[in-house]
């Protein structure tokens, strides 16, 4: 018997009520009922909900039965098929994760077995610089060979270290690692089922190859722009008269022939100011090797004008409450008008003078510089650091470069201008 809209109304005993053409309306209370359809495929009875009565009407679950109805005609289960329907828009809802979604969940998964330190932080820092603006917000399954090469092809400005152009030739080594890693996400994507497995559209070989010029053509062209050492001790000079931490942090970077990432990430419990020594942690060394480094009169005179700041470790503070930034020292440079050299090129300043200029042992140099001498047979047996020589190599390039106690500009808070 059919029921009219009002007698479902009225109906508030729990049980099921047949409509016809295996149509029923459960009722489980007064505030609980629900359309079903009774069916049988391959001898089993199934009941295929329809909708809550609140939401569909008899009427649209009439319409639905009826749907139903056509499917089993047509040899379909419609149970199975509305599953497959949820199964398949699950799928697809997955498949529109972002590329950005799909790099975290990649970095989680995988930083654990990362030991190298400046790996793990500039891996999501360099992707969120140069790919997360182009291409984080899409859905990774639609990152195709046009969307790597607009990444790759990207202009980026001019700055101390490097200079404006295409991505891909002014900043070779980075945008190289950035296809990599993209490569590896895009490649975690499909293993995940992200995206469609199949070739890689950051692939190198035989694909990225047959567009951009290899890395190790424009490496070749590619070097930090050095100073002159015949030049070193003006420049030292000028560059004692400036204020600023970051001029300080340069002048104490130059002195030590330290890299950047070593300088910035300083920290007081690393010097010991009694033996003149400063030890660098293995993780910001890019030879993953702890590394001491002997500090001259006029490095520690450096430190003893630093001012401190309660609850930062670092030995040199930026603007905001934490270190200087990596562009601090190269700014320095811009504004004493020598974008002609970089931060880094004083390492190559330091070698050449070594090389021409002194009588100290190319292996004492390269142990300065914190690079790895010899094989590693050699290097097994050199256990020492040969600190007491490299003492006074520093020392002897600290003279060289000229400027004396009391010469330093002044050193005073980015934040408060004392």
């Amino acid at each position: 018997m059919a029921l009219s809209a009002k007698r479902v109304e009225l109906l508030k005993t729990p049980g099921r009520y047949f409509d016809g053409h295996g149509l029923y309306l459960q009722v489980q209370s007064a505030t609980s009922r629900s359309w079903l359809l009774r069916y049988e495929r391959n001898g089993r009875e199934r009941w295929l909900g329809l909708g809550p009565v609140h939401t569909v009407s008899l009427k649209k679950a009439r319409e639905r039965a009826r749907e139903a109805r056509l499917q089993l005609l047509d040899g379909i289960d419609p149970i199975e098929a509305k599953k497959a329907k949820r199964e398949m828009a699950a799928v697809e809802a997955a498949r529109a994760i972002t590329f950005e979604r799909a790099a975290q969940a990649y970095f989680d998964s995988h930083q654990g077995g990362w030991k190298n330190s400046k790996q793990i932080s500039q891996f999501l820092s360099t992707l969120r610089a140069y790919v997360y603006p182009t291409i984080g917000h899409l859905p990774v399954a639609t990152i195709d060979t046009g969307l790597v090469l607009r990444v790759m092809e990207q202009p980026v400005k001019g700055d101390g270290r490097y200079p404006a152009g295409r991505f891909w030739d002014a900043r070779t080594e980075t945008a190289n690692r950035l296809r990599g890693r993209i490569e590896k996400i895009l490649d975690w994507a499909a293993v995940r089922g992200y995206r469609a497995v199949g070739d890689n559209p950051a692939r190198w070989r035989g694909h990225l190859s047959e567009v951009l010029p290899a890395p190790e053509k424009i490496q070749k062209t590619q070097h930090h722009p050095a100073l002159p050492y015949s030049e070193i001790n003006e420049f030292v000079i000028a560059l004692a008269e400036r204020d600023g931490v970051a001029a300080r942090a340069l002048e104490f970077t130059i002195l030590t022939a330290a890299r950047t990432g070593e300088t910035i990430g300083a920290k007081w419990d690393e010097i010991d100011r009694t033996e003149k020594i400063w030890t660098v942690p293995a993780e910001r060394i890019k030879g993953g090797r702890e590394h001491r480094v002997p500090l001259s009169d006029r490095a520690i005179e450096i430190l003893g004008l630093l001012q401190r700041e309660e609850g930062n470790p670092f030995v040199f503070i930026g603007p905001r409450r934490g270190g200087l930034s990596n562009m601090a020292m190269a700014s320095v440079l811009g504004r004493m008008g020598r974008d002609d050299v970089t931060v880094h090129g004083f390492r190559s300043t330091f070698r050449d003078w070594a090389a021409d200029r002194s009588n100290h042992q190319n292996h004492i140099v390269e142990m300065a510089l914190a690079h790895v001498v010899g094989n590693a047979v050699e290097a097994a047996y050199r256990r020492g650091d040969l600190l007491d020589k490299r003492k006074r190599l520093m020392a002897d390039w600290a003279n060289y470069c000229g400027t004396q106690p009391g010469e330093l500009g002044a050193v005073f808070s980015l934040r408060t201008g004392r």
